[in-house]
C-alpha cells in the first residue's frame, strides 16, 4: 500500500522524483500551480507540455523539470482548457492517471498539491476526499510514497481529515 504523507508547504521544495502540475488539456501553464512551476523552472516546462498537447483528462503527460530539482514534472489535465471549473470525475481521474505514470516510469516519490481546487473551483473537501481515496485505492508496482503538499492550510485539513 501506497504510504501518504500530508505537508503544509510549497510543492517546489519538496524532495521527490517527480511533482505532479495539475494541468489544462492544452498544456499552457497560466495561472495557480502551474504559473509557480513556470516561474521557477523555467519556459521550457511549458513549451514542452504545449507541444505534447492536447493532453485528454484522464491521461498525462511528463516533460522536463527545467530548472527545478525533480527528474520531470507530471502534467495530469484536471480541465480542457485553462481557468475551467472542473468537476469530481476529472479531479479523480487526473489523479489516477498522474499515479499510472509515476509507477509506469518507476518512480518512488511523487508529490501532488490539491487538484482542481484553485482555478478549477472544485470544495477542498471534496478534492481532499477524492485525492486520499484514489491514492487508496492505486495498487503500485514502483510507486512508494505520494506526498500531499500544499500552501493552503484548508487542503492540508482535509487531507488529514480522510487520513
Amino acid at each position: 500500500m501506497l504510504e501518504i504523507e500530508v505537508l503544509h508547504g510549497s510543492l517546489l521544495e519538496v524532495k521527490a522524483d517527480a511533482i505532479v502540475n495539475p494541468a489544462n488539456s492544452l498544456g499552457y501553464m497560466g495561472g495557480g500551480v502551474a504559473g509557480v512551476i513556470k516561474k521557477f523552472g523555467g519556459e521550457e516546462i511549458e513549451k514542452e507540455a504545449i507541444s505534447k498537447a492536447p493532453v485528454p483528462v484522464g491521461s498525462a503527460i511528463k516533460t522536463t523539470a527545467g530548472k527545478l530539482p525533480f527528474k520531470v514534472v507530471i502534467h495530469a489535465p484536471t480541465m480542457e482548457e485553462p481557468a475551467m471549473a472542473t468537476t469530481e470525475e476529472k479531479v479523480r481521474k487526473a489523479v489516477r492517471a498522474s499515479l499510472e505514470l509515476a509507477d509506469k516510469e518507476g518512480f518512488s516519490v511523487i508529490a501532488m498539491p490539491g487538484m482542481g481546487t484553485g482555478v478549477g473551483r472544485l470544495p477542498k473537501e471534496v478534492a481532499g476526499k477524492i485525492m486520499i481515496e484514489e491514492i487508496r485505492n492505486f495498487k503500485p508496482k514502483h510507486l512508494k510514497k505520494v506526498i500531499l503538499i500544499d500552501l493552503d492550510e484548508d487542503m492540508v485539513k482535509e487531507w488529514k481529515k480522510n487520513l
